[in-house]
């Protein structure tokens, strides 16, 4: 690859981010971005030869030769030569060019030299040729520049919001130059170091720092400047930010909270640690290391290779599903490297724990302080737990925080401290008598019921004591039980009893052989009345020392005895007896003695060392009794009092000055104790052990203890060699604050070995802290509902506290708090659940107090005082009510078995928060039964049907719908406002409705919504072709819901292994393609798929081949049976094709299928294919084709069972009904209809013909219908049924079974009703399917006249529109029989459209004198004109050849040579028959044989294909064959009704239709009768055949010669020319827009001017009444118009000549009125004459399609809003202008000559309801509109003439 140069900085960095990154930056921490080099060059293959893509010279010198080698490499098997041609320029040179020959696997080396003239950069290249192909190689010499390579992305480490990740990649200096480089980034990434510079070919390594702070995805461009010319280059730096989630839970837990979690410690021993694990869940996407960061502590040293062992790391936990991964722990200082994973995402935490100041350190501890978690895991931190004070209970927590304190989590850790359980088998040991001198045993037990391990030791000296424990100390294990030998070996014959106190390490003590059953005994030991002034019990004898020191006594002979005092505190005499063992060197004087009552006595305690340097040290044992009592026979046994033991502690040393004392060997456990919080006035306790692990005895002692609050018993004594002392600690501390009391514990009797013991004490009092400075707020609550909020209260005090919560009797209704009452434990946080219930809609101020105070236990035995605290408690109560966002929601259609999702969106507008229940109902709409529905399963989900909407605010619950019925289901959601705790019984809202749901379930339909045909079928209907392929049953089936069986296969699956694959559906419909002869024209359906359902729709059409599975050659049999055979045929030679055969149809989307069938073999072919629904129905289609021989007369019965329509029997003219026959084949048919079944069903009813056939004999021509016209006419109301044979004349007969119902009206009464035709058929009055090469379409293809009367004409008007924008198209109509043509025409018959052109069409019924159901098509004939005039001018053509060569020919010399090659001449006029003519029909007689798959051998010409493709002989041109015709059916349907029962069954209906009267005396055609002749169906007759095309020149001549001089009469009649001068003057119409104040005036003004000459012209009239003449002379217009002026000039002479007129006038008054009655007579006569009527509706039929057809043009817009037009003032209707008698003298004698006589009888009503109305409306408001015009006139043959004045309404 070429080095960059400064020209980068023009290329923008798309056009970078398009190359191959050709450096992968791993997201490693410890990824480093590879510093190797690129090789050299890149070696391609072209052709098989391996080689250089360029070479390129570097480190030139001007005019010094530098030569390099290409090396050329045939890495093929084969030899290949190559030619090469050389560099175009001078500067490269090479040898001269020579082919090369490489074999297989040789190399060529090829030099090419370089040579520079001037320092530039020189390019050209060198190329090769081979056989495949040439290529080239690139040669190039550049000058050095700068060059910085760098990578085009790279991509950082994923890494967390608040850390950093790092990678390093290496800047390249590709050139020989020393390079300055800069680069320059965004925040947060930082690239070290920034600027530098590069040695020639080195490189730099830059560190790339990525610390994000918001989690997002970086892009970020970098730009590194580099050389002198601050070329740049760009990088991209990719990376991910992530916030991770760091959950914390204890091991112990399964799922982690991202809350508060707990970690319960349980029971531990004291002294003891136990060790859990926190564990931290990373929930993060990637991998990252883990490092533990150790703190120094003070407590026990943090073993770095055990803490190696407790820091666990575990893989992911199954309920996060996250596979286990491996990780690695890092601790600094143990050796351990980080290892990288696969992609780091660190997320660093810290656990805080808070640190009280010493001594008040927690019993909690953690050693890991902060470290980095791993994604997508979790991992252990260990938590110990030490505790110290026996039945005390410990809470603390620590916080796991990210930084930035992105996310928090608590840890609560509880653990409470458990000691020993010690008891003695028994508490008391009675020796009985024992002799003086005698010993006596007892065996007693210890028993520790604990798992805590201690020490026990009894407080005696058994060498001093005359009772001998043989183990009075020792270690008593867990759970374990210790036998104890206790010897009674008497000195004096007196009654020895002595209480010995057991002391047990961490318990206390125990008293033997007596226990105090209340208070405990540790009390008791202390408050002993000797060291305190309470005691439990009266003392009686007491001495005055307990512990006594000799101190240091030198003399050893000569040791001063120490006084002692005994107290009798008795009222008898008590006797004392010290006990002194043989040997002991302490003994006191006198040993015996008697105390008189309430009396003291003196005694001596002498000590006799016997050696130097050592310690002393025993326990003196004295017993005081009545002296009565000395001998216990004389005592009563009730009477009897046991001694008192009284100890005495004697201490002593020998050491001399200078000597040091023996070192002691010890442990004591805790030199430095704290020791539980107490009440007021409240004590505690403790022990402590002080261990002797050395040879020697130990003695101790404590300083005075009366100033200080700690009490430490025994504060003498001393400590045998391996064993210990248990002291027991009492505490009374005094301050609130904490008080440390220090203790010098002397050992050994020397101040060297002092022992300072520090004791904290502290009194606490009951203290707690309220949360939110004891405010408690409360959102605002619905009134009747529950609002509940935690609240936390912390017990700030060093000892557990009781707690109760106290609210008044009024606000207790209202507020309330769990827990009222429990027990708080020191340090800890107890979440309080307040709970506040508004009954009304205020606000609430409230007052609740909590009283705390101490808890009485072992360590703390008083209660102290109570404290008080008041929370303040705020809340509201106020209305709720919760809405939606729609209350109609409607989900669509979804499929059955499949579910739909959706969003209900609840709204809350109110300023509380409310919780609330959802509740649905289920119901289900639709044609089913309610009863079996009700039970179905609710088909409706809700993610939540409960929970809390803040206030003011929307939430959205996710619903999903799972429909099983093709029903409408609609799910009513009501809400109710659920209260926790109801406050009274009708306090909580009834269900509310919120919204309906809705949801259609649907199958997958489709519908077939038009069909069209083509090839040889082209000549049927619409109506035919929807009959054969049964697509009304069709569409039937598609709208029924699918079968289990059905649904078995969803979707089309190979299932089978036969080829005749069986069907799930129950359903059949046969598609019949009809018959047509064979080498026809494939017969070709369209059908149009429609999907009106608003889901998609998968469908197929499945073969049998579609629907097997593919086996395996060796699993085929070859045998196969008929059926079998007969369906591979099919499927060889595609006789049924179907395209496509898939496909998807989404909503409202139609698609055509093109179905063919090919009439390739004669006979009948079959073949079952599967209409499929994915998801939905299947329909079993059956294709059926016929194919007949072209001389073979052949009828296609479309049914052999054909029902006529139900007639009622009381019907006196029944209907005609029409029954079909289609020829199939290719030749006519002549076709007989046997009646003698006929005439039997008629002999069996009483001779009347229920059956009756109008034409049982006809001609049917080839590929046309025969219309069969049948009469049934029952006589009961029953089913009658008759066989008909039909004899084909050389052809097959068929037997056609007709059944026909007659039913009695007056039975069935209303249901008894008469159907729209159109209802009968489904075929779509509208064309959807487009067809390939359509030209013309008509607005609708079938009209529906519905049920008219006999004698009627309707009209209907359709349109014909021009697709094409480039072809001129002609058009005609054609009628396909005489009984189409006799009843049904259009108008015009023929025409042409321009491109894009539109025109109409009327279609007119005219129906018969009898009752008849139509059913008629007319076809009509689309050609292109440029095809037609191309034919026609190829035809003339061919003619002219024809006519040339007919005359012409030639003889040469080469065509005698050649004249025995006939076939060679031209033959240009021979006329070519169709191919299949010379196709020899095959004997189909002969026998049927099994056939073979293969298709029979046949000639090319055989098959369609082959007559079309077959080319003509050499030297032949055929004759043009004529452009087809593109056929459009027009389908008319009708019913008409005899009049009698059309006024019966539709008297609404009777205004609408215009009868024909002039139809009625004379028949509108022949109708065939029974036994008539035959008809020859199917000759396409125009019925509107201009009679002008066809008629003679002369007869032209005769017609033109009339019309001349018709028009020449018309010019020169002065009246006719007067009519045009008054129409063209016709006044204006007024309308109200155009009338201002001016033109009024001016209107009234000339009304003045203009009544003079109007009376003027009234008086000349009159004096010409009596000339009878149709004209008026010009020159009297004239003088009538001067005569006006001249009256304008001279107003009196006017006024003269006006009352002569007057009287004129009067005179002719009588002989006017006659005449106007006269008048008024003829034109009523005139109204009811038949012809009148029809011309009547003429005009308004015409008048109303113009309308029609201009809005269809656009020209009129029917639905524009009206004007207001203000019509002239309204004329009497006796008020009738006097009328000249010339006017109506002829007119009347015509009128009386040619209006015959109508009775009133036939004229009952009008011609139709549209010219009644339109009648009066013309005399009364129209009087100056004429509705007749002369041309028309004529037409009716009544001869009126027109006067002067056209304004009158004739």
């Amino acid at each position: 690859m070429l080095a960059s140069t400064c020209s980068m900085k023009s290329v923008p960095f798309q056009e970078l981010a398009l190359k191959t990154c050709q450096w992968n930056v791993h997201s490693l921490a410890s990824t480093e971005i590879s510093g190797k080099k690129k090789s050299k060059g890149i070696k391609s293959n072209f052709s098989g030869i391996e080689v250089m893509e360029h070479l390129e010279w570097l480190n030139w010198e001007l005019g010094v030769e530098s030569t390099k080698h290409l090396i050329l490499k045939n890495v093929q098997f084969k030899t290949q030569k190559l030619k090469y041609r050389p560099p175009s320029t001078k500067f490269f040179t090479t040898l001269f060019p020579q082919p090369l020959v490489l074999s297989a696997g040789i190399s060529y080396s090829l030099p090419i030299t370089f040579c520079a003239l001037e320092k530039k950069d020189y390019e050209d290249e060198i190329v090769f040729e081979t056989k495949t192909g040439s290529f080239s190689i690139r040669l190039r010499a550049a000058l050095p520049f700068h060059d910085v390579q760098i990578p085009d992305l790279v991509s950082m480490p994923a890494c967390a919001v608040f850390e950093s990740s790092e990678t390093t990649l290496y800047l390249h200096n590709n050139s020989q130059l020393p390079t300055v480089f800069r680069l320059q980034v965004q925040s947060p990434f930082f690239l070290l170091p920034s600027s530098g510079t590069l040695p020639s070919l080195g490189e730099a390594k830059i560190r790339i720092v990525f610390q994000p702070q918001v989690p997002k995805v970086f892009d970020v461009i970098a730009t590194c400047q580099f050389g002198d010319n601050e070329c740049e280059k760009y990088m991209k730096l990719a990376a991910i930010a992530k916030l991770p989630h760091l959950l914390v839970c204890s091991a112990d837990e399964p799922y982690p909270t991202s809350g508060q979690s707990i970690m319960h410690f349980g029971h531990v021993a004291v002294g003891s640690t136990a060790e859990k694990y926190m564990e931290i869940y990373n929930h993060s996407a990637c991998l990252g290391i883990f490092y533990v960061h150790l703190r120094e502590q003070t407590g026990p040293r943090f073993n770095v290779s055990s803490e190696k062992r407790h820091l666990r790391m575990c893989g992911a936990p199954s309920a996060l599903e996250c596979p286990p991964r491996f990780f690695f722990v890092h601790v600094p200082g143990v050796g351990l490297e980080p290892q990288p994973s696969a992609s780091e995402v660190n997320s660093s935490f810290r656990i805080e724990h808070y640190h009280h100041p010493a001594p008040l350190q927690s019993e909690f501890a953690c050693g890991v302080r902060e470290g980095t978690a791993l994604a997508s895991s979790r991992f252990q931190i260990p938590i110990r737990f030490t505790p110290q004070t026996v039945g005390a209970q410990s809470v603390d927590y620590f916080h796991v925080t990210r930084p930035g304190n992105s996310s928090k989590s608590v840890l609560k850790v509880i653990g409470s401290c458990k000691g020993p359980v010690v008891s003695l088998a028994h508490l008391k040991l009675n020796f009985g008598c024992v002799f003086l001198g005698e010993t006596t045993t007892y065996t007693t037990e210890i028993c520790n019921t604990s798992d805590v391990p201690t020490f026990y030791q009894f407080e005696i000296d058994c060498t001093q004591s005359v009772f001998v424990i043989d183990r009075p100390c020792g270690l008593l294990g867990a759970e374990s039980t210790e036998i104890l030998k206790v010897m009674f070996r008497p000195s004096h014959p007196i009654s020895y009893y002595r209480r010995v106190a057991c002391l047990i390490h961490y318990q206390g003590c125990l008293k033997a052989p007596v226990l105090c059953p209340v208070i405990p005994s540790i009390i008791e030991y202390f408050d002993d009345g000797v060291r305190s002034d309470v005691t439990m019990f009266p003392l009686h004898v007491s001495v005055s020392e307990r512990e006594l020191g000799f101190g240091q006594c030198l003399e050893l002979g000569h040791v001063a005895p120490l006084p002692l005092s005994m107290i009798n505190h008795t009222k008898g005499k008590v006797s004392v007896l010290w006990v002194t063992q043989p040997g002991s060197l302490f003994t006191v004087t006198p040993q015996t003695i008697d105390i008189p009552p309430l009396k003291s006595t003196a005694f001596r305690v002498h000590f006799a060392p016997d050696k130097s340097n050592t310690l002393y040290a025993a326990e003196l044992e004295c017993f005081a009794y009545y002296k009565v009592m000395r001998d216990h026979r004389l005592v009563d046994d009730n009477m009897v009092c046991p001694p008192w033991c009284l100890t005495l502690s004697v201490q002593a040393h020998t050491f001399r000055p200078g000597h040091e004392h023996f070192v002691p060997k010890f442990i004591l456990d805790s030199p430095e104790v704290l020791l539980p919080a107490v009440n007021e006035k409240g004590t505690t306790c403790r022990t402590l052990l002080l261990k002797n692990t050395g040879d020697m005895l130990i003695t101790f002692s404590l300083d005075s203890q009366s100033e200080s609050a700690i009490r430490i018993k025994p504060s003498v004594g001393f400590v045998l060699p391996q064993a210990h002392q248990i002291l027991c600690l009492k505490a009374t501390p005094q301050n609130e604050s904490l008080t440390k009391d220090t203790l010098l514990l002397r050992l050994n009797a020397s101040a060297k070995f002092n022992q300072e013991m520090r004791f904290y004490s502290s009194v606490e009092k009951p203290l707690i802290s309220l949360d939110e400075n004891g405010y408690l707020h409360f959102k605002p609550t619905c009134v009747g509902t529950l609002t509940e909020r935690p609240y936390l209260i912390k017990n700030i005090s060093r000892m557990a506290l009781y707690f109760q919560w106290k609210i008044s009797a009024t606000d207790s209704s209202v507020l309330s708090v769990e827990p009222t009452f429990g027990v708080i434990q020191a340090n800890e946080s107890l979440a309080q659940t307040w709970s506040f219930y508004p009954k009304e809609q205020q606000k609430y101020f409230l007052k609740p107090h909590i009283g705390v105070w101490g808890v009485k236990g072992p360590h703390c035995t008083e209660q102290g005082k109570k404290i008080r605290l008041t929370l303040r408690v705020i809340g509201e109560g106020s209305k709720g009510k919760i809405t939606t966002e729609k209350e109609q929601i409607h989900v669509g259609d979804v499929l059955i078995g499949n579910t739909a999702s959706g969003d209900l969106a609840l709204l809350n507008n109110e300023p509380c928060a409310l919780n609330f229940v959802l509740s649905v109902k289920q119901d289900i709409t639709g044609p089913c039964d309610p009863d079996e529905v009700v039970n179905d399963p609710m088909a409706f989900e809700l993610d939540y049907h409960h929970g809390t909407i803040p206030a003011r605010s929307r939430i959205i619950f996710r619903f999903t719908v799972r429909p099983v019925r093709r029903l409408r289901y609609t799910w009513t959601i009501s809400s109710n406002i659920s209260p926790a705790k109801v406050l009274e019984p009708n306090a909580s809202e009834e269900n509310e409705p919120l919204c309906r749901v809705t949801v259609d379930g649907v199958y997958p339909v489709i519908f077939i919504s038009d069909a069209r045909c083509l090839g040889s079928i082209s000549g049927i209907s619409k109506q035919q072709l929807w009959r054969l392929f049964s697509l009304d049953t069709l569409n039937e089936y598609l709208q029924r819901d699918p079968t289990d069986g059905e649904l078995l296969y969803r979707v089309p699956t190979r299932h089978s292994i036969s080829r005749c694959p069986s069907v799930s559906t129950p359903v059949m419909v046969d598609f019949n393609f009809g018959a047509a002869p064979i080498c026809s024209d494939p017969s070709i359906v369209l059908l149009m798929m429609e999907n009106k359902e608003m889901m998609p729709v998968d469908w197929a059409f499945l073969f049998p081949v579609d629907q097997q599975l593919d086996l395996e050659y060796w699993a085929e049999t070859g045998e196969f049976n008929p059926t079998e055979l007969h369906e591979m045929r099919i499927a060889d030679n595609q006789l049924f094709t179907v395209k496509p055969k898939s496909g998807c149809l989404l909503p409202g989307q139609r698609e055509t299928i093109q179905l063919t069938y090919r009439h390739e073999f004669i006979g009948t072919d079959r073949i079952p294919i599967l209409l499929k629904l994915s998801h939905g129905r299947e329909i079993l289609l059956n294709f059926i084709g016929i194919t007949v021989p072209r001389d073979r007369c052949y009828i296609h019965f479309l049914v052999t069972q054909h029902r006529f329509a139900p007639v009622c029997i009381s019907t006196l003219n029944p209907p005609k009904q029409i029954y079909e026959l289609y020829n199939g084949g290719s030749v006519r048919v002549i076709y007989e209809i046997q009646l003698d079944s006929l005439k039997t069903i008629q002999e069996q009813n009483y001779n009347h013909p229920i059956f009756q056939c109008l034409n049982p004999r006809g001609e049917i021509q080839s590929g046309m219908t025969a219309y069969i016209e049948w009469i049934f006419s029952p006589l009961e109301a029953r089913s009658y049924s008759v066989n008909i044979p039909i004899h084909i004349v050389d052809g097959d007969s068929a037997l056609v079974t007709f059944t026909g119902i007659g039913y009695d009206q007056r039975i069935l009464g209303s249901s008894a009703s008469f159907n729209e035709p159109s209802s009968y058929f489904g075929a779509p009055a509208v064309q959807k399917a487009p067809v390939l090469g359509q030209l013309m379409f008509m607005s609708e293809e079938r009209i529906s006249f519905g049920n008219v009367p006999v004698f009627t004409k309707c009209s209907r008007i359709i349109f014909l529109y021009n697709v094409s924008e480039t072809e001129i198209i002609t058009y005609s109509w054609h009628s396909t029989s005489t009984h189409v043509s006799e009843v049904l025409s259009v108008a015009p018959a023929s025409g042409m459209l321009q491109p894009g052109d539109s025109t109409h069409c009327i279609a007119t019924l005219r129906s018969h004198k009898n009752p008849c159901f139509y059913d008629l098509d007319l076809i009509c004939e689309v050609y292109s004109k440029r095809q037609v005039t191309q034919y026609q001018k190829e035809l003339q053509d061919w003619e002219e050849e024809k006519e040339r060569q007919q005359v012409e020919f030639t003889i040469t010399e080469w065509s005698l040579l050649h004249n025995q090659h006939p076939a060679r001449q031209k033959q240009c006029c021979r006329d070519t028959q169709a191919t299949c003519s010379r196709v020899t029909c095959k004997d189909t007689g002969a026998k049927i044989m099994k056939y073979k798959t293969l298709p029979p051998i046949k000639e090319p010409t055989d098959t369609w294909e082959g007559q079309h493709v077959e080319k003509p002989p050499p030297g032949m041109w055929q004759r043009p064959r004529p452009a087809k015709p593109f056929l459009l059916h027009l389908g008319v349907t009708a019913r008409s009704h005899s009049m009698e029962e059309y006024h019966k069954n539709f008297p609404s209906d009777v205004p609408k239709h215009y009868i024909m009267r002039n139809l009625i005396s004379e028949p509108l055609s022949v109708i065939s009768q029974p036994g008539s002749s035959g008809r020859v169906w199917g000759k396409w007759e125009n019925i509107h055949v201009d009679s002008l095309r066809s008629a003679s020149k002369e007869d032209m001549r005769l017609v033109t010669d009339i019309l001349t001089t018709v028009l020449r009469c018309l010019q020169e009649d002065v009246h006719f020319q007067r009519v045009l001068v008054a129409g063209m003057a016709e006044p204006i119409p007024y309308y109200t827009q155009f009338w201002s104040e001016e033109g009024e005036e001016l209107a009234v003004k000339k009304q003045k001017i203009e009544e003079p000459e109007a009376l003027s012209t009234d008086a000349g009239q009159r004096q010409e009444v009596d000339n009878v003449q149709l004209t008026i002379d010009k020159s009297e217009g004239s003088s009538t118009v001067s005569e006006s002026t001249d009256l304008h000039q001279d107003f009196d002479a006017a006024a003269a000549e006006m009352d002569e007129e007057w009287l004129a006038e009067k005179r002719q008054d009588s002989l006017s009125a006659i005449r106007v009655e006269e008048q008024l007579a003829r034109r009523q006569r005139l109204k009811m004459h038949p012809e009148f009527c029809d011309l009547l509706e003429w005009i308004l039929e015409n008048t109303l399609q113009n309308i029609v057809i201009e809005a269809s043009r656009g020209e009129v817009v029917l639905t524009a809003r009206p004007r207001i037009i203000a019509l002239p003032p309204m004329l009497s209707r006796t008020t009738i202008d006097s009328m000249s008698i010339e006017d109506f003298s002829v007119s009347k004698r015509e009128l009386d000559l040619d209006i015959p006589d109508i009775s009133d009888s036939s004229i009952q009503r009008p011609a139709s309801v549209a010219v009644m109305n339109l009648l009066p409306i013309t005399h009364d408001r129209f009087p100056g509109t004429s509705l007749l015009f002369p041309s028309e006139l004529s037409k009716s043959r009544i001869s009126v003439t027109a006067s002067g004045t056209t304004n009158r309404t004739i």
